[in-house]
């Protein structure tokens, strides 16, 4: 028989994948550890403007299951937190987790005095370093835990001490350091998520030296009421509303020399992401360049209902290069419509490039031997005995099917430990 300390479960992620499997896994009756490397739950969902396609924000599901986390005791969490190492077997693994400091303990009411002392300023990551922020800061409007982190230049600052005086709840910690947790756990949920393939490496998007195309993480931000903008979609350049925009599908995803696979969802992001234009700018034309369009199942409707709309053009054809015009007002888009054969040179005012999603194991593998597919996911969603993948740490999913994936690797990990 197992040891009671072996009969809980170590979830890796904090978005909507881990979320799932920690808030299922607890409400059955198991202890939970969650750690997440951000200093805020929500993953990737915490910077949707809205979901496809209801077009609702995301905020409202995320509260249900930080409301959960929050009133059950069976769940622990710890964020800023990375896992370091795993050894053992299934029903008995030591696990070590490094903590990192965040310089602000519990006693934070989230009350803004810090901040207000503050006058150093830092990229905003939240945003894709759109805008930029105090470096002492809250994560976002709407983060959970409601706590605010010190940026560790601050820490080393002058500005310090003056910082610290001015909280009024002794919650600033300036010789916190980094602490080491070593845990002992029956499974492990790896959900660690993706992250937008690096649109730089896109040397013919020049996405790099043209402030003017962005990527669709970004255009994300632009359109959320808590963005750099206030949800107001402007080029970056100028700050001028684009009359012509631009979405480019397949930035670096199908392609053998960037991400050989298909990410699922960018076809739809990028039609949600063109109502968020229409709404704001009725008489703007858009522009949605694809090699296949593929809106399966429910979501054909969507794509229909995008299509009727006379402002938005769906033109089948792979951008090959953008370029500036003379004066640098106007992105000149190369392509080739496949339907015709024709060459074309298109300007617009504003290019979204859909990027794919990187799996983030492709880039850190978990820290036990697991075997990976060609393109560095987890290859099944039983990764080892007592291991198991959810959400984009197996393949690329939405939201939805994240949530299902995240509830079956909670029943999985509830399975391996209750038959030790």
């Amino acid at each position: 028989m197992a040891k009671s300390v072996t009969q809980s479960i170590l979830v890796v992620g904090g978005g909507m994948s881990g979320l799932t499997a920690a808030v299922e896994a607890a409400e059955a009756g198991y202890d939970v550890v969650l750690v997440e490397r951000n200093p805020y739950l929500g993953g990737r969902v915490a910077q949707l403007h809205h979901y496809f396609p209801k077009l609702c924000p995301p905020y409202c599901g995320l509260e249900i299951n930080f409301r959960r986390v929050k009133t059950n005791s069976r769940v622990r969490f710890f964020t800023m937190a990375e896992v370091e190492s795993i050894s053992g077997t299934e029903g008995d693994f030591d696990v070590r987790v490094s903590l990192k400091p965040r310089y602000v303990n519990e006693k934070c009411t989230a009350c803004g005095k810090c901040a207000e002392a503050c006058s150093m300023e830092i990229d905003n990551p939240f945003n894709y370093n759109m805008d930029r922020i105090k470096a002492a800061f809250l994560p976002h409007d709407m983060a959970f835990p409601l706590r605010y982190v010190l940026d560790p230049a601050l820490v080393k600052s002058s500005e310090a001490a003056k910082v610290k005086e001015a909280c009024p709840y002794d919650a600033i910690d300036l010789e916190m350091g980094v602490q080491t947790l070593d845990l002992k756990v029956g499974a492990v949920i790896w959900a660690t998520g993706w992250k937008p393939y690096d649109a730089n490496k896109l040397v013919n998007y020049h996405s790099d030296d043209y402030p003017n195309v962005i990527s669709n993480v970004m255009m994300e931000r632009l359109a959320a009421w808590n963005g750099p903008t206030q949800g107001k979609i402007v080029r970056p350049s100028d700050g001028k509303a684009p009359e012509t925009v631009a979405f480019i599908q397949c930035a670096g995803s199908r392609d053998q020399n960037h991400l050989p696979f298909c990410s699922g969802i960018c076809c739809l992001a990028s039609m949600k992401q063109a109502t968020y234009v229409r709404e704001q700018y009725p008489n703007a034309k858009i522009y949605i360049f694809y090699i296949d369009i593929r809106a399966t199942d429910r979501l054909e409707d969507f794509y229909s209902k995008i299509k009727a709309d006379e402002n938005i053009v769906f033109f089948k054809g792979k951008v090959a290069k953008i370029e500036q015009d003379a004066d640098g007002n106007k992105l000149i888009l190369r392509v080739e419509n496949t339907m015709t054969e024709q060459l074309n040179e298109i300007p617009v005012d504003l290019v979204v490039l859909a990027t794919g999603m990187q799996p983030n194991t492709s880039l850190e593998p978990i820290p036990t031997p697991v075997p990976y597919d060609d393109y560095g996911f987890v290859a099944a969603q039983n990764a080892m005995p007592g291991v198991y993948a959810a959400g984009c740490t197996r393949t690329p999913v939405g939201v939805s099917e994240s949530v299902a994936d995240g509830t079956a690797a909670a029943l999985k990990a509830i399975q391996s430990i209750a038959r030790r």
